[in-house]
């Protein structure tokens, strides 16, 4: 099938092929991957450290008038974990069923779009259309983990000042059509952690101050605030995302710790769940704690 695909298709799969999954993501792979491309394509391309080991790569095609401020396309080239055990296929295999879907992790968050940016101006490359601005095209690391040592960091060094950006476009939402939605609304993340801590005990009493009180509590006011949310953006068609406040609980993490030296850990991550067991040397503390993750946009 490889052999009748459309040029960007393949350059799309191979690009998925790479491991490039937190924690420890692939780098080295996207680099040689985006450094080969840019060769073979006749593109400008270097690499930039903003902190170590974190490389970003940025493809530039000049404009006609380079001091313009210039187009800054920009994609982050790692992904979230998987879950093998929870895909159809190899979740790196980059498998294309016969209707045409793409079966890899990344595929739409956001390797997609990295691809597109590049593809597109590829093609006007070759057409030797000459865009009046410099278009910058960058891909840059830990995304998936807050970006704190990847785009972060690049925006504050004089490398990224050099760019003269004075218009950028970054990763939005998935269109099932062929339509490509663009989103100008700026919204600020907030991460929010919270701790509960309680009594442990035997499951047959009404035990005092316990856990899950609290948390029913907490969770009970994000709740509330999430659909009301939600319910502005359902009845107002004029409303886009941009225009309210997303909240979501992302990540829970129990801990009982009990006598058999065995305690559950139980996350919940972006609707994949599974359970771990995980033994202990000796009972250290005999308190039972919940802790949960929310992000606020």
């Amino acid at each position: 099938m490889d052999n009748e695909e459309h040029r960007s298709t393949k350059v799309f799969k191979d690009y998925l092929r790479i491991k490039s999954v937190q924690p420890k993501p692939d780098y080295d792979g996207i680099v040689k991957f985006l450094e080969n491309y840019a060769k073979a394509n006749k593109l400008q391309c270097r690499v930039h450290e903003a902190s170590p080991d974190r490389p970003i790569v940025i493809i530039t095609v000049e404009g006609s008038n380079p001091n313009l401020p210039t187009v800054l396309l920009n994609s982050h080239s790692d992904v979230v974990p998987v879950f093998p055990d929870s895909w159809k296929y190899e979740p790196f295999s980059a498998t294309k069923t016969e209707n045409g879907d793409i079966y890899a992790r990344g595929s739409q968050d956001m390797k997609c779009v990295g691809i597109q940016h590049l593809e597109s101006l590829r093609e006007l490359n070759e057409q030797g259309v000459k865009l009046l601005r410099t278009v910058h095209v960058s891909f840059v690391p830990d995304e998936e983990i807050g970006g704190v040592l990847g785009m972060k960091t690049w925006c504050k060094t004089e490398d990224f000042k050099s760019l003269n950006v004075g218009f950028a476009m970054d990763e939005g939402l998935a269109n099932p059509g062929e339509e490509m939605r663009a989103f100008y609304s700026e919204r600020y993340c907030w991460w929010g952690y919270f701790v509960a801590k309680g009594n442990p005990g035997h499951g047959s009493q009404f035990l005092p101050n316990t856990v899950g009180p609290k948390i029913h509590k907490i969770m009970g006011k994000i709740l509330e605030f999430r659909n009301e949310q939600e319910a502005r953006l359902t009845a107002n068609p004029d409303l886009m995302l941009g225009d309210v406040s997303t909240i979501n609980i992302v990540g829970l993490k129990i801990s009982i710790f009990s006598t058999t030296n065995l305690f559950p850990v139980f996350y919940l991550n972006n609707n994949e769940v599974f359970w771990h067991l995980l033994s202990t040397d000796k009972l250290r503390n005999p308190d039972q704690c919940v802790s949960f993750l929310v992000s606020f946009l």
